[in-house]
């Protein structure tokens, strides 16, 4: 079992910059997959970032709506997953959810139901 422990949520203005932080504790050997969900009020869950752990430097994965602000990545030695998030906007606002321990491979990299482990979420609100 894994444990997930975001912080780092806020209130920021619009091109604003906010890192999220996920602690994990427990069988973090068992996953390779590592990743960041979001879920707007009145939305479905929704994946923001994953990154795969299982080759050197790691290959990442982006939502096309974050592609070039957002940057995940891992602190092995910390057991800590990151993401930063530069110039952000209203859209962004949501609880971001860690996630670990994917478990299917059938659909895609941003499919929540695929990962097993899940921390209690941070909220982000972002003004205009």
């Amino acid at each position: 079992q894994v444990q997930l422990v975001e912080t780092g949520g806020g209130s920021v203005q619009a091109g604003g910059s906010l890192r999220l932080s996920c602690a994990a504790s427990g069988s973090t050997y068992s996953s390779n997959w590592w990743g960041w969900f979001r879920q707007p009020p009145g939305k479905e869950r929704e994946g923001v970032a994953v990154i795969y752990t299982g080759t050197g430097t790691g290959i990442t994965y982006y939502a096309d709506s974050v592609k070039g602000r957002f940057t995940i990545f891992r602190d092995n030695v910390k057991n800590t997953l990151y993401l930063q998030m530069n110039s952000l906007k209203p859209e962004d606002t949501a609880m971001y959810y860690c996630a670990a321990n994917r478990f299917q491979y059938t659909g895609g990299w941003n499919v929540p139901s695929a990962f097993r482990a899940w921390g209690q979420g941070t909220q982000v609100t972002v003004s205009s």
